[in-house]
């Protein structure tokens, strides 16, 4: 089997607009990144912006401008609905009518069978089944691959809003919620879908035939200071789901790097001390950018040189 190319996004809400930046700095250096990609994988924000990038239509220069111009619209929260929700207690932070129309605008009727490359986009089923007996939760990896499992015939508009239904911002989507919260970092669950006889055919790709470039959305040094926690329900549910996301992606990138050594590579840059910018903190999309201008991409530009 050829070489196979894998782009993976992490998680991340509006800080998806720093991936960008970062992707689009690379391309400068590695013209070549997107045409050699044969898989793109993405979770949430990630996973928009590999649906985008796999219709071969749109550039990292266009998901930037994306963010910019159309952040502000998914992420508005109207004292209406504050109110109708309670200031999010009981109720999502943000409803997805603004969500769902800019991105119907963006991929139309398109099925991921019609994407030119690969796709692998993680959502989380709250219900996956009628009978009573077959009910449960599970996640979820939305594919384009050959096999009897491919979900080619789904609409990428709505892979897209189950992939982003993030708990406590956006409400659920067709019974999925954000693939966050079990792979905010979906390069292993890319990996494993290129190891499978099923969703490849029949023709497996071999670890020796692997690249994989994995990209966060930025890093806030979140902690939870002390050494002991006697905590309840109370204190436990706000700090849950960001210990829940970051500590996936730690487990994702583990597992890649013993996996494939070197022939993997991460960039997640960590935001300095103090600098905590919110997935939904629209307002700091240029601190975002320009805080991705400042990164030193050399490692990657290099190891892609090297790799891709």
């Amino acid at each position: 089997m050829a070489i196979q190319k894998v782009l993976s996004i992490d998680g991340g809400g509006i800080r998806g607009v720093f991936a960008a930046a970062l992707l689009e700095r690379i391309e400068q250096q590695v013209p070549s990144l997107r045409a050699s990609v044969t898989l793109y994988a993405g979770t949430s924000t990630g996973g928009l912006i590999a649906l985008e990038l796999a219709t071969g239509t749109k550039t990292p220069t266009d998901l930037v401008q994306l963010y910019k111009t159309k952040g502000p619209e998914i992420f508005d929260d109207s004292w209406l609905d504050d109110l109708r929700d309670l200031g999010g207690l009981a109720g999502a932070d943000y409803d997805n009518k603004n969500l769902k129309k800019i991105l119907t605008k963006e991929f139309g009727q398109t099925r991921l069978k019609d994407l030119p490359t690969r796709v692998l986009i993680s959502a989380f089923d709250l219900d996956n089944e009628a009978v009573e007996a077959k009910r449960e939760w599970k996640p979820k990896f939305f594919h384009n691959f050959a096999g009897t499992d491919s979900d080619g015939g789904e609409l990428a508009v709505d892979v897209a809003l189950r992939t982003a239904a993030a708990p406590t911002q956006f409400p659920s989507y067709d019974g999925y919620v954000d693939g966050g919260v079990v792979a905010n970092n979906p390069s292993m669950a890319a990996l494993a879908q290129l190891l499978d006889d099923r969703a490849s055919g029949g023709a497996a790709a071999k670890l020796n035939e692997i690249r994989l470039f994995s990209l966060g959305t930025g890093t806030p040094l979140h902690y939870i200071p002390g050494k002991t926690h006697d905590w309840g329900y109370a204190q436990w549910v706000k700090p849950l789901i960001k210990l829940m996301l970051d500590g996936s992606v730690g487990v994702a990138d583990y597992q890649c790097h013993q996996l494939l050594g070197a022939r993997y590579h991460r960039l997640a840059p960590k935001f300095p001390p103090k600098v905590a910018i919110g997935s939904d903190d629209v307002k700091r999309i240029p601190e975002l950018i320009k805080l991705a201008k400042d990164v030193d991409i050399a490692p990657s530009v290099n190891w892609l040189k090297a790799n891709w």
